[in-house]
């Protein structure tokens, strides 16, 4: 898999940005022609986004364009990249409802090494989200999108990635009562989790709005790395540093791991599929999700 541990957003027509964001520590980039871009300057941000593909260096950067929503603008600006961009890793679909969508799309890629990224934002594309990435062919990644998502349930708040401060349980607690802040995001991240899972395909969060507080930056990107997301979505640099860091195993992890595929291969070696280790049962399962931390910490070069 590739290692998408931020995917930077940047307007695409914002030519002082997107340089910022080919020199950045960002593992992807992602220009933007749709919600970042006013109507007025969509066609001067995709000559732009061509622009910057062609004469910017990126690097080993994954470089995306989120592009317009399904339709004829659509179709006319993947055709322009498809034409144009060499460097281009992929195209980012907004608001995907269906797997038709992701069929369409595929249909102008074949043919090409271009991949296909889908964003889960509205409450019909969470329906249909396990269809969606059961799609195939060059569909590499689900995101969520979770600020749309929000305004599509209609949930109360307007800080993206934020749960409400209503949004809590109650309990009497000896008669005194008191509120229990919930994760309003929990489901729909689980569940778009799930289905890139069982399909082979990365998961990526969306972003916190809330870039100047650093602590909100840092807790949104480890709740997602706990979760098992791939990565997160990150709308200014300053959040670069901590959102790379939450997706990569620290020393500790990387050495408990270590320690636990050891621990097995000896038990192999002695003919036993589990071992005690520090107390506890160490099996197959263990291994698997030792494995999977040393190979993160592998890919993202740490």
């Amino acid at each position: 898999m590739k290692v998408t541990r931020t995917y930077l957003a940047v307007p695409a027509h914002q030519d002082r940005l997107v340089a910022s964001a080919a020199r950045s520590e960002a593992d992807a980039v992602f220009l933007d022609l749709e919600d970042a871009v006013p109507e007025s300057m969509k066609a001067a941000a995709l000559t732009a986004a061509i622009e910057a593909l062609n004469g910017l260096d990126w690097g080993d950067k994954v470089v995306v364009v989120r592009v317009n929503g399904a339709g004829e603008r659509q179709r006319k600006e993947i055709q322009a990249l498809v034409e144009r961009c060499g460097r281009l890793n992929a195209v980012l679909l907004p608001k995907v409802e269906s797997a038709q969508e992701i069929a369409q799309v595929q249909g102008q890629l074949d043919g090409t090494r271009i991949g296909i990224e889908a964003m889960i934002e509205t409450a019909k594309g969470l329906v249909f989200c396990e269809q969606i990435a059961a799609a195939g062919g060059n569909l590499e990644s689900l995101h969520f999108g979770v600020g749309d998502f929000g305004a599509s349930i209609g949930a109360k708040g307007v800080e993206i990635g934020l749960s409400d401060p209503g949004y809590a349980m109650t309990a009497r607690a000896t008669e005194g009562y008191a509120d229990t802040p919930l994760d309003m995001w929990a489901y729909p991240m689980m569940r778009i989790l799930v289905a890139a899972r069982a399909f082979g395909l990365r998961a990526i969060d969306g972003p916190c709005g809330a870039f100047r507080d650093a602590r909100l930056t840092e807790s949104s990107a480890l709740k997602a790395a706990a979760l098992g997301y791939d990565g997160k979505q990150v709308i200014h640099p300053m959040q670069l540093d901590s959102t790379n860091r939450a997706f990569t195993p620290t020393d500790d992890e990387f050495q408990a791991a270590q320690r636990v595929v050891a621990a097995l291969a000896d038990a192999e070696r002695e003919g036993r599929g589990a071992v005690q280790l520090d107390g506890k049962l160490v099996d197959y399962a263990n291994i698997r999700m030792a494995m999977k931390v040393v190979g993160m910490r592998g890919r993202a070069g740490a």
